[in-house]
């Protein structure tokens, strides 16, 4: 299978030119994009960054404070939504497309359906979001197929926990909080009996830090009773998602990222995405998961294609690129993974994390480039690139609810600076972007379809090189990560450079390199740059090192034959 390149994109912001991004604004105020915005010109510019899968954040209907009961859609109350446009993970109803993202709200699964066919059209595949642990606290799907059961519509919320139940109850309880549950309502929420809180708070009182807006979905657990499983017979909200995972997948999505996956239990995944498979044998499974202790678990006994290289590999690049770590700690990242490295996903952002140029991170893209030299070719496994990341998008706005936190906003209505003049009201010509942003945006274009064009990236052995160029006057391990990409008879030789200057290098190659991939030694040989397509002359012997300029915060990707 080809290297996966994913762009994700937080669909409702994509295409929202309004600009207006006042504080805390709704709909009416700040506007809103929709399904539409994705034309076949907008996805062939998403394609051409070197890009196999566009995962579109935020497009099964959720929890919001916008006002759709005119369309049939219930309101949900404003205390147990977060912003006004509210989070796309806390799920409304798990068979309908969220009405934000529609020109016309009536036709709205119609307008996805049409968003399907586009990016087929376009020659990408297209990821959406599972969210399986938690969903709204006012979780009612009207849009489900005749003769389906709803979630919790035949509990007993007698009882605490029982494997026939779809959410855990406290039964003689009141939800509370330790907010105002008004929130200016008429009338605060009432929840009566509360349910557990989709963070696993297995209480009748939420904090305001808490998933406050979310219960919790059982799926056979008693947490209460020593995490007792009961399996068997199969449990009601097994049967109930495996159904919607097969609902979305009979309408041509080619992928799901599965939201907090470790959060349900592995015996789930390893039921379930096999069925899935019958009905689209090409569709992956990515897994959000923070627990290294899980992974190979969740592989082999889940059956997920792919998990997040977090807790490893975008935690430790994030410390290289800021200086609270040597980039030699990166072999380590590998070495903990080896085994299963192909299936990790490594990125440098997404809509969790802080955007590398924002005051949080390294406040600024190019600071970035380094790190995402390495995450992109250090594995045959997928690379992500959250939209904005190419043109270094701060993400330094105080939206509203989401606050000035390096992040852009999963919660609010507004309008993304760098993708709303990239996009240009739909002409994408480049007009209002700086020098600096077309800059870097180039070089992810190069760096990205390296990856998709290149064998030795997409198929080939990753050979480190760390091990025999320890601190020296030409070589420093603290600041510089140096590897080989091999395939047949092609090489590449990759340095990143982590210091804010630009550096000569002399890399030591050893001769077990060169008997393991039967590579010609040369005193002189012609590379090419892939990032910047410049012809380049090096040495290539374990009998001297390899002489090469590598740029600040950057680095070099030198293609060349070796037989």
């Amino acid at each position: 299978m080809q290297k996966p390149v994913i762009y994700q994109v937080f669909t409702r912001l994509f295409g929202n030119d309004t600009g207006v991004n006042a504080h805390n604004g709704d709909k009416a105020v700040n506007g809103c994009g929709t399904m539409a915005d994705f034309t076949p010109k907008a996805l062939r510019q998403i394609k051409e960054l070197g890009v196999t899968h566009i995962w579109y954040t935020g497009i099964i209907e959720h929890a919001t404070q916008t006002d759709y009961s005119a369309y049939g859609i219930p309101r949900d109350h404003s205390a147990i939504v977060k912003g006004k446009a509210g989070s796309a993970y806390a799920i409304k109803d798990y068979y309908d497309v969220d009405p934000d993202l529609a020109t016309s709200i009536p036709a709205r699964m119609k307008e996805f359906e049409a968003l399907v066919a586009r990016t087929h059209q376009a020659g990408l595949k297209m990821i959406i979001d599972f969210v399986p642990n938690h969903v709204a606290r006012q979780y009612h799907s009207d849009a489900c197929p005749e003769g389906t059961e709803d979630l919790g519509a035949a509990d007993d919320t007698t009882c605490h926990f029982s494997p026939n139940n779809n959410f855990y109850y406290f039964p003689c309880e009141t939800f509370s909080t330790d907010f105002d549950l008004r929130q200016g309502e008429e009338q605060p929420y009432h929840e009566h009996p509360a349910k557990a809180t989709g963070n696993d708070v297995f209480s009748s009182h939420a904090r305001h830090d808490d998933w406050y807006e979310t219960i919790k979905l059982n799926y056979g657990v008693d947490y209460t009773a020593g995490r007792q499983s009961h399996f068997e017979p199969v449990p009601s909200t097994w049967e109930k998602m495996v159904a919607i995972l097969k609902y979305w997948a009979a309408k041509g999505v080619d992928g799901f990222r599965c939201d907090m996956a470790e959060m349900v239990p592995v015996e789930f995944w390893g039921w379930a995405i096999p069925q899935v498979k019958e009905v689209n044998p090409g569709i992956i499974f990515i897994a959000e998961i923070y627990g290294p202790d899980a992974y190979r678990s969740y592989l082999h006994d889940g059956h997920f294609d792919y998990l997040y290289d977090k807790v490893g590999l975008y935690d430790t690049l994030r410390a290289v690129t800021t200086g609270y770590a040597n980039a030699e700690s990166i072999t380590h990242c590998w070495q903990a993974v080896d085994d299963i490295r192909d299936h990790m996903l490594s990125f440098m952002e997404n809509h969790d994390e802080q955007r590398i140029a924002s005051d949080f991170f390294a406040g600024d893209g190019d600071r970035g480039r380094a790190a995402m030299l390495v995450a992109a070719t250090i594995s045959r496994g997928p690379v992500m690139v959250y939209f904005g990341q190419e043109l270094g998008e701060r993400g330094m706005d105080d939206e509203g609810f989401s606050g000035r936190d390096g992040r852009t906003t999963i919660f609010d209505y507004w309008t993304v600076d760098a993708i709303s003049r990239w996009r240009n009201k739909g002409a994408f010509d480049n007009l209002l972007l700086t020098r600096k942003e077309l800059a870097l945006r180039q070089f992810y274009s190069a760096l990205l379809n390296a990856c998709l064009l290149e064998k030795a990236i997409d198929e080939g052995d990753f050979y480190d090189l760390m091990y025999v160029n320890p601190l020296s006057d030409h070589f420093n391990p603290h600041k510089q990560y140096a590897f080989l990409r091999h395939h047949d008879r092609t090489t590449i030789f990759i340095v990143a450079n982590f210091e804010d200057h630009d550096v000569t290098v002399d890399i030591n190659v050893p001769e077990h390199a060169f008997r393991l991939y039967r590579m010609n030694e040369r005193k002189k040989i012609r590379a090419t740059d892939l990032l910047t397509g410049e012809d380049v002359s090096i040495s290539f012997s374990s009998a001297q090192p390899t002489h090469v300029t590598v740029p600040a915060n950057s680095g070099v990707m030198l293609k060349f034959k070796t037989r």
